[in-house]
């Protein structure tokens, strides 16, 4: 092929023909990875990650997956399970092209990449060196369209980086709305006590001042009901209202450390915590939860409060993984559970 051939290739059709070149995709790294299936949300995600990309100057890669349908049983002639794969690369360059066309690439550099199988399992090797993994979901539900399938948390409860998922009501309204007004509200993360959100808290923070917004900790404290009957004493609820606002502060401070020019606020709100983060997140820019380990099980399971959070948040929320940070060591510790 010439030059002259090869630059009239469209978008999508260098990224299928990169795939059938053997790229290795342990190469990439320091990208924000988007997930592509065609559907409106992953569109709206990639929107969303391109204006993400610009403040932090970073490359967008744009990966879709598809697999060869298997035909098996008897009765078929050998003609019928004869799959044209060369329609099917096709239709996935056509996506990509679709998608490149929505997005404004002033100042971005758009790259993509194509594979065969499970599109989760290629994102989760990619998030190992990954800056960010960004993809569409929808509210009051599980991940939407063909990229994601049936695992509706394996993507955030796996991912080795952050991962923010752009719901549907939102990325609707992306084309009337605008993206750089929207990044002037807060960022809100939520806190209950653990290591995760500690991890979780400094990256809502570089978030923030990234955007040069507040950024708002907020703390639920859930009600006691019925249960106090099983409770052996009084609980001084008064005293743990305190305790926790005490750890707020230090948090805030501890956060300071690192971030002086940061305006923090903190909340304590009596609610269930996932209620609490999604009113607390109605007029930010983002929501920042951490994720949950269990046990030995293989890698992470989401926790249900950020399990709750993603799938009926309004706005653009973040989830945190588990992830090593030498300013941890400084954090404050909870010497109370709640939440």
């Amino acid at each position: 092929m010439t030059a002259q051939e090869s630059a009239q290739k469209t978008f999508g059709h260098q990224a299928v023909e990169s795939r059938e070149k053997n790229r290795d995709v342990t190469q990439f790294s320091g990208e924000i990875v988007v997930g592509i299936d065609g559907s409106e949300q992953s569109y709206g995600a990639l929107r969303w990650a391109v204006n993400e990309a610009r403040r932090r100057n970073t490359p967008v890669r744009l990966v879709t997956a598809y697999s060869l349908p298997i035909f098996t049983g008897t009765g078929f002639e050998a003609g019928y399970s004869v799959v044209d794969e060369q329609a099917l690369r096709e239709g996935v360059a056509q996506i990509l092209d679709e998608a490149c066309s929505r997005v404004d690439t002033t100042g971005i550099e758009l790259r993509a990449t194509v594979e065969t199988g499970d599109a989760t399992a290629i994102l989760v090797e990619l998030s190992k060196r990954a800056e960010l993994v960004v993809v569409g979901s929808r509210s009051h539900g599980s991940f939407l369209g063909r990229l994601l399938g049936t695992v509706s948390v394996s993507l955030p409860a796996h991912s080795h980086c952050p991962l923010v998922a752009v719901p549907a009501s939102y990325s609707e309204n992306l084309e009337s709305t605008s993206l750089d007004a929207d990044a002037k509200k807060p960022v809100v993360v939520g806190s209950d006590g653990s290591a995760q959100a500690r991890v979780a808290m400094l990256k809502a923070a570089e978030e923030a001042q990234r955007r040069g917004v507040k950024l708002t900790l907020v703390n639920a404290l859930a009600p006691y009901t019925g249960a106090l009957n099983w409770v052996p004493a009084a609980v001084d609820f008064e005293a743990m209202y305190r305790e926790i606002a005490q750890l707020q502060r230090k948090a805030a401070q501890w956060l300071r450390r690192y971030f002086p020019r940061l305006e923090i606020e903190f909340k304590l709100v009596d609610g269930s915590p996932v209620q609490v983060l999604l009113e607390a997140g109605e007029d930010a820019g983002m929501v920042v939860v951490g994720t949950r380990g269990r046990g030995g099980l293989v890698g992470m399971i989401l926790g249900s409060t950020s399990h709750g959070v993603l799938h009926h948040a309004k706005r653009p929320v973040m989830i945190v993984p588990e992830m090593e940070d030498e300013r941890l060591e400084t954090a404050p510790s909870a010497d109370i559970s709640w939440g």
